[in-house]
């Protein structure tokens, strides 16, 4: 699908939870840091369950604001064979649960490093459910 030009650019940061790693290991799948095209992998924080608008201080000073939940693409699979039913799962009415991580925007630049710590700062309510963007 070809994205308006118009629009902003709602995918500048790909982050993704470390925790699927382990998940997808499991399914018989070996994938490192960086294999899915992120930008930035997290441990311990429930990313999926964000909400849109939350802004994420990644070190020192680099911030960016969650944006939505990652559309996983068939590249995926391209990477290794039926990896994409892993990230792709069902909710309990049927629907795709897209685990893939998020897509931020750059709020404020700044150099990352690993280990650095992320601080949470969630919008303020009514919080808005992540979707696909």
């Amino acid at each position: 699908m070809r994205k308006d030009p118009a629009q902003p650019n709602l995918r500048q940061v790909h982050l993704l939870h470390e925790e699927l790693f382990e998940e997808v290991r499991r399914a018989g799948f070996e994938v490192a840091a960086g294999e899915l095209g992120e930008n930035v992998t997290t441990r311990g924080i429930d990313l999926l369950a964000l909400p849109r608008g939350t802004r994420l201080r990644l070190g020192e000073t680099a911030v960016v604001e969650v944006t939505g939940l990652r559309n996983p693409c068939a590249q995926i699979d391209g990477f290794r064979k039926g990896l994409m039913k892993q990230v792709v799962g069902r909710d309990e009415h049927g629907r795709p649960r897209f685990r893939s991580g998020i897509m931020g925007i750059v709020v404020t630049g700044g150099v990352v490093h690993p280990g650095d710590p992320v601080d949470i700062g969630l919008p303020a309510g009514p919080h808005q459910e992540l979707d696909i963007v």
